[in-house]
């Protein structure tokens, strides 16, 4: 069937990036195809829509004020064939039961945004890979191409995207159904929790947090309080915005978003996009078509950035200074926070802007195991979130939460923990198609640590 014309903008779009330097763009066979898909999905309804996109702004802008903390965690890369149910609610239920921690310990509301329903592609170091003699294209998430080690598999696809986008679709359906009547108020989530207590090793350390939340839960019900944010459960999606011809068909102009009635163009494949390492480059196309949509941003800051990489990608991305548009997401590595970090903040918050700063304690600390996997110590990322808070302590500013890759299955990927995995667990479920994730109970380790620091700071 002939699919409608697509929207003129997403033609103005191209043309403010084409001819600009594209990194990590797959090479298409056939141009005809691509075309034909990006017509496709220009003519596909909207994922997200404009109103919901400001609505996480305003959320992000509490947290850039020090009102509040960012949650982002998910999928390193999600996988076509794990579209169900079960696993879509098992990574809310981890969502949810950090935050209900997080949330006590910091004493203010937790924005929680998922690294799902669209994180299908991911970047690499290499453009590929050698087996036994065999080199073929590397493997750059679902939406690409396939995990299989066959010429045939690696071959990029364009059709994939389409696969992409329904996928997606279902599984923000399944988002918005598990999060739309009260399925996680704040005393379920922590019957969740102390479930998790009663069978983790760390239980008793935990206690106290768990003990501080029955006092909190009781005094809410005695005043007869019944926060909102806690029963509506407001959970947005994200993921890296890293295949141009995926995000440009699916952007939209909405005149009605602004009381100004302007309107303004908007991602809407998820409510926030953020730009990885690998494609920042201020004079390329990712930029470039970033400047252009209104949605809240991210982008992710190496040990390598310098303070004037992160003012020029200010003025490029966020001109207007706009409270919640850019959250800069550092990954630095537990070694390196204390000598790269502090200069960060404190030049661009002598510049008078106002972003986000949050914590990816993953990607800096990824190692190889005697096995040939590649796996993350438990102790570096947790290592790396309390240096993070360390150095926002010391200077004054907010530390604005955490943005992790984790998973609500038992996978062994990630060594240590309560139940201190170690490297010869790696064999046991490492089932991840790209980077090694926390577990559920490492996740939820993570939250009752975090939260121990944090807690200290008040005094409390």
């Amino acid at each position: 069937m002939e699919t409608l014309k697509p929207e003129p903008l997403a033609i103005e779009l191209v043309n403010t990036w084409d001819g600009l330097p594209a990194a990590q763009q797959p090479e298409y066979p056939d141009p005809a195809a691509v075309h034909r898909v990006t017509r496709e999905l220009a003519a596909a309804p909207p994922l997200v829509f404009a109103g919901e996109c400001e609505r996480l702004k305003d959320r992000l802008a509490a947290v850039a004020r020090g009102e509040a903390l960012l949650l982002q965690g998910g999928d390193c890369a999600e996988t076509f064939d794990r579209v169900s149910a079960e696993t879509v609610h098992s990574k809310l239920n981890t969502l949810m039961q950090m935050s209900a921690v997080l949330t006590y310990a910091a004493a203010m509301p937790v924005v929680k945004v998922g690294r799902i329903a669209g994180q299908y592609a991911k970047p690499r170091s290499k453009p590929t890979e050698t087996r036994d003699g065999l080199t073929l294209p590397t493997y750059r998430g679902d939406a690409v191409n396939g995990l299989a080690f066959t010429a045939e598999a690696r071959v990029p696809d364009p059709e994939r995207l389409l696969r992409m986008y329904q996928a997606s679709s279902n599984t923000l359906n399944l988002v918005r159904a598990f999060t739309a009547g009260g399925y996680a108020a704040l005393s379920q989530v922590h019957e969740w929790n102390r479930d998790f207590i009663a069978g983790s090793p760390l239980g008793e350390q935990y206690e106290a947090i768990a003990a501080g939340i029955d006092r909190a839960l009781k005094f809410m019900r005695a005043t007869g309080a019944s926060p909102r944010a806690f029963d509506d459960s407001e959970v947005y999606v994200s993921h890296e915005g890293l295949l141009l011809d995926y995000e440009v068909p699916l952007t939209r102009h909405d005149a009605d978003a602004r009381a100004d009635g302007g309107g303004r163009l908007y991602a809407t494949s998820a409510h926030m996009l953020w730009i990885g390492e690998r494609t920042r480059d201020l004079d390329g196309a990712h930029v470039e078509y970033f400047s252009r949509i209104a949605n809240p941003i991210g982008v992710k800051l190496g040990p390598t950035t310098t303070p004037d990489t992160a003012l020029r990608l200010i003025d490029r991305l966020d001109p207007e200074r706009e409270p919640g548009r850019l959250t800069f997401v550092v990954r630095l590595g537990v070694e390196q926070v204390h000598d790269v970090l502090p200069t960060l903040v404190e030049k661009v918050t002598a510049s008078g802007a106002t972003v986000a700063w949050v914590c990816d304690p993953m990607h800096g600390n990824t190692v190889e195991a005697p096995s040939g996997h590649k796996t993350r110590h438990f102790d570096d990322i947790l290592g790396e979130v309390r240096a993070f808070f360390e150095v926002h302590g010391s200077l004054g500013t907010h530390a604005g939460g955490i943005h992790v890759e984790l998973t609500g299955d038992d996978v062994t990927e990630c060594v240590g923990g309560g139940h201190d995995l170690g490297f010869p667990d790696l064999f046991d479920r490492y089932e991840s198609a790209c980077d090694p994730r926390l577990n559920r109970s490492q996740s939820l380790d993570l939250a009752f640590l975090v939260a121990e620091f944090l807690h200290g700071e008040d005094g409390s």
